[in-house]
């Protein structure tokens, strides 16, 4: 539709500079996303599919992997690069606190490093990404570098 206003759309690299701040919506995490996630990736361990726990657990509680943290995390931030991600270059994860079903998670995000690319209409972003509970503790740091597209009016 030539003469309407696309919603959805993520950020172009340089609509990012470093400084750039943002948040998410905030995700309850349910039993049903732990069950889906353990069974997809077969994460079976007994933490995760035993609801009487063993006495020696560190972590008390329906607590859910890393992993899954940080793969909800992705998807609440996936406005900010719909149809402007170009590739996912890599990053770091330091979890900080666990989390658990029915903890509420968000992301706040900081943009730490921002440049041109060597080639073409694009550029690599870093974010620094805080996924915090509804306490506003943090749980999850990490510092994905991407390559996203530049604005078309710089000829994208």
């Amino acid at each position: 539709m030539p003469d309407s206003t696309l919603i959805g759309h993520g950020f172009f690299y340089d609509q990012m500079p470093v400084g750039f701040r943002f948040h998410t919506l905030g995700r309850t995490v349910t039993e049903a996303d732990l069950v889906s996630f353990v069974n997809l990736f077969w994460i079976h361990e007994d933490n995760f599919v035993n609801v009487e726990g063993h006495p020696s657990r560190a972590i008390s509680g329906r607590f859910v992997p890393g992993a899954m943290v940080y793969c909800m995390a992705e998807g609440l931030l996936l406005p900010t690069m719909q149809l402007t991600g170009l590739a996912f270059l890599g990053t770091r994860l330091d979890h900080k606190a666990p989390v658990r079903v029915g903890d509420t998670i968000r992301v706040e995000a900081e943009v730490i490093e921002s440049r041109k690319a060597s080639k073409g209409n694009r550029g690599l972003v870093r974010t620094r990404n805080e996924v915090k509970n509804q306490r506003n503790e943090v749980v999850l740091i990490y510092e994905p570098l991407r390559l996203m597209r530049g604005s078309e009016e710089k000829g994208g």
